[in-house]
Parts: structure tokens; sequence; C-alpha cells
């Protein structure tokens, strides 16, 4: 194991404020980060470093001779830190944000060489996000699904409503008889049959649109599994089949003709967005224009 600097800071923000809870508030990080900061050190040195009491955490005798040994050399390496941090204030600040692939090319990418500060995209599964965002790893998270850490705060600010789709080349002659006569079950045994495009992280998209609009599960499985929604419409855009996809996605390709709306659902089917982000940051300000970046895109959608 290598030993990371970050630990002893953690330590010391544990050891003067007494409780897991104060450190994190003082080096704006996620409690789960400071334990495993602190689990991190004990595990290193070899040592439990403190009780843990009911309210405080209690400095053991090798904790105290820990905390006197690195507290003068971490004054130090926080002098000089703050100090080359004055002189590097017109450096540009780095934020991380995380969100599906899709959100990103839609509505940030247009925008990226135009930010007065570095950026870091991160894709991937929602909760995962989450815990990044709640251990420090990244800054702001777009995302449909409220997680449960309270270092976390979640703001909605526009929503998603999932539709059918088809390519332009499909016939969806019989389907659109059987939609305008409310068959609601020849319906889904019609699609059942044809042919469908799906990625591997949005199949809880056909699942909830199928379930709320026909009582079941899907029991078909998806023609083809593609990298993501982009994907989808350019595959739609070029032939036949059908898909399960948020509007504001494809809401361009359906203007150009490229694909076809085909229903909305009897029952609608919509997510509420949320802006994630941690209760205390340094990084307000950047973090406003990425909102109004994203507030703006979906207002003029």
């Amino acid at each position: 194991m290598q030993l990371n600097l970050e630990w002893f800071r953690t330590f010391k923000a544990i050891y003067e404020t007494g409780t897991l809870s104060a450190a994190a508030q003082e080096l704006y990080v996620s409690q789960p980060g400071v334990s495993l900061h602190l689990n991190s050190l004990e595990a290193y040195t070899g040592s439990k470093l403190f009780d843990r009491a009911a309210r405080r955490m209690v400095p053991t005798e090798k904790g105290k001779m820990l905390y006197n040994v690195i507290l003068e050399p971490l004054r130090k390496l926080e002098a000089a830190e703050q100090f080359f941090h004055k002189r590097a204030q017109s450096e540009r600040p780095t934020i991380s944000v995380g969100m599906c692939f899709e959100t990103f090319q839609y509505t940030l990418e247009e925008h990226i060489a135009s930010l007065p500060f570095n950026l870091i995209i991160k894709f991937g599964e929602y909760p995962q996000m989450q815990r990044d965002l709640d251990n420090g790893l990244l800054d702001l998270i777009i995302t449909p699904q409220k997680g449960s850490q309270k270092n976390l705060q979640y703001v909605p600010f526009s929503k998603e409503r999932i539709i059918l789709v088809a390519g332009s080349d499909t016939d969806t002659a019989p389907v659109e008889v059987l939609l305008e006569d409310s068959r609601w079950p020849e319906v889904a045994e019609y699609l059942k049959h044809q042919l469908w495009y799906s990625t591997a992280a949005d199949m809880e998209h056909l699942k909830t649109f199928w379930l709320k609009n026909f009582g079941e599960h899907p029991d078909f499985r998806p023609n083809y599994i593609v990298p993501n929604i982009c994907s989808i419409i350019r595959c739609l855009s070029a032939g036949t089949g059908f898909s399960i996809i948020p509007e504001f996605l494809c809401r361009e390709a359906i203007d150009a003709g490229q694909i076809k709306w085909i229903w909305s659902g009897d029952v609608p089917v919509e997510n509420i967005l949320y802006f994630g982000t941690r209760k205390k940051t340094m990084y307000e300000n950047e973090l406003s224009m990425l909102e109004k970046l994203f507030r703006e895109k979906w207002e003029n959608t």
C-alpha cells in the first residue's frame, strides 16, 4: 500500500474537529471519503488511531503521537500550498461532470471551446456517478435518479419524455391503426415481432414504457444492442425498426424526417432530470455557468 499525504490532512482534521462529519465539512468532502482515508491510514500504520465513541472520535496514544509528529510538517506544506496558490490564481479550475453520453453530446459539446475552465466529462451508470460525486471525484452530475447520500443535493431542472419511434422506412401503418383504436394488447403483440434497437445502458426505458402501457414486462430481446442512443438514431435513419428513447435526444431527427414519432404512450413516461452537487463546493460560479447552459438548452427544446 502506498502512502497518500491526503490521509494525514484528513487525520489532522478529524483530530482537531473531533468528528468525522465535522472533518468532512472542513475538507469539503463526503463523510464516507473521510472514513476511507482514516481506515487506509490505520491500515498503513498498523495502529488504531482513534477510539470511536458515540459522539466523538477520541485519539489513542498512537494517534496523539502521530498528530505531534505530522503537525508542523503539515503546517509548512499548507503554507507552501497557500503561497503558490496565490501565485497561480490565474490558473483555470478543473470541473468534473458526470452524465450520459447523449446528454453531453446534445447539451454541452457545442459549448466546450467557450468555457473559461477545464472540464472533465465522465460517462457511466448513475449509482456510480452518485458515489463519485459524494467522494469528491465529480463536482456535478446530470441524473434522473436521486441518491440517498446526506452530503448531496438534487435540484430538478427539466423532464425527459420517453417515446416510441421508428425508422423512416418502417411500415408503421398497421401499428398506427391499432393505436388509433386503442387496441393495446394487439399493439403489444404486433410490436413484439418487429425489429428493435436498444442500448445496454438504456434497457430501463423499454421496460418502464412497456410495463406502464401494457401492464407487463417485455418478453422479447431487442435485435440490436448498440453503444448509445445516437447510434440508434443513425441506424433507424438509414433503415427500419423501432426503439423507445427520450424525445429530446431525437427531436432534431424527427423534425428532419429521419425517424418517425409513433407514440407517447397511453400512460406517458417522464423522468425528472436533476443537477446533483455536493452541499458545499468551491466551484459555485463554474457550476452555475454549466447549469445555466443546461437550462437554456432544455427551455429551447
